[in-house]
């Protein structure tokens, strides 16, 4: 008598387990492919270029002082430090979220507001001023009215309900032409102003932030940003700030990177957001060890 061998009967579930395995891997093949050339823009300095600027002239009259700081609440700004440990963590600074902005960050900042002819853009330093927003939100002519009285007033109130002195975030918020520090870094002041520095060269800024919004797209707007940064602080002859911008910025557009993967392939959202920080981590390390001493 022959003996036949066992056939093996497949289960579908497997099958399609395979097959689901097969196309989130092809997704994130796909998905670094694209995500390639914005991280290759990060690693290679490039200043905006603002020779043709947008800007609301009744900003300029209003922006005077255009740097203002908030007045000192010991107490609230001891609980907005320590809601901002995570941030710290993240980004591995101390400085990160600590409310108390020092007079060295506060005349960078003014510097680089100087230098990139942001005259119309107000920064305000650990400061909750919803109802000044509010009516640089009306003044912003530069922005389509129908972006400024939707989405504007939305971020406006969403700055008033949640404000910065307690849950912090440095941003720009490009509706009111308004950077909001609570961090005591030059670097992260400066990306903020990339930021205005970026919106103001648009033609439609309310399309562009609009598009802010979307999955993986922030990728572009950050990478602009901290291209123009990199560029800037090689040319300030510091390298102590120059070595602040490595070390910041790279984790921090990590950040953004981990959040396209996840958006994406939301079962990989874990292990690429913290990943994508960790890569940023060492690789601007690995880079600014590079930074000749002065």
């Amino acid at each position: 008598m022959t003996k036949h061998s066992p056939q093996r009967i497949e289960n579908p579930s497997d099958q399609s387990g395979t097959n689901r395995s097969a196309v989130r891997q092809w997704r994130l093949f796909c998905l670094f492919v694209l995500l390639w050339p914005s991280v290759g823009c990060v690693l290679s300095p490039k200043a905006i270029d603002s020779r043709k600027q947008f800007i609301a002239p009744e900003l300029v009259e209003a922006n005077v002082p255009s740097v203002e700081r908030g007045s000192k609440r010991p107490v609230l700004d001891a609980v907005g430090w320590v809601v901002g440990i995570p941030s710290k963590l993240i980004l591995w600074n101390r400085r990160i979220d600590n409310h108390n902005i020092s007079p060295e960050t506060e005349a960078a900042v003014a510097q680089y507001l100087s230098d990139n002819e942001l005259s119309h853009v107000k920064v305000r330093l650990n400061q909750y001023r919803p109802w000044d927003d509010m009516k640089r939100l009306t003044k912003n002519r530069t922005m389509a009215w129908p972006w400024r009285y939707t989405v504007g007033v939305v971020s406006v109130l969403g700055e008033g309900i949640l404000p910065g002195r307690i849950f912090g975030g440095d941003h720009f918020n490009p509706y009111t032409q308004t950077v909001h520090l609570y961090s005591d870094l030059p670097v992260i002041g400066f990306h903020e102003g990339a930021h205005a520095k970026d919106f103001s060269r648009r033609g439609y800024p309310g399309t562009y932030a609009a598009a802010y919004m979307l999955p993986i797209v922030p990728l572009y707007h950050e990478s602009v940003a901290s291209r123009d940064v990199m560029d800037y602080v090689s040319k300030l002859g510091d390298p102590q700030i120059e070595q602040q911008a490595y070390h910041l910025l790279y984790p921090a557009y990590g950040t953004y990177v981990g959040g396209a993967i996840g958006s994406v392939i939301p079962a990989v959202s874990f292990p690429a957001y913290y990943g994508s920080v960790l890569v940023g981590h060492a690789a601007g390390r690995y880079a600014s060890s590079g930074i000749p001493s002065r």
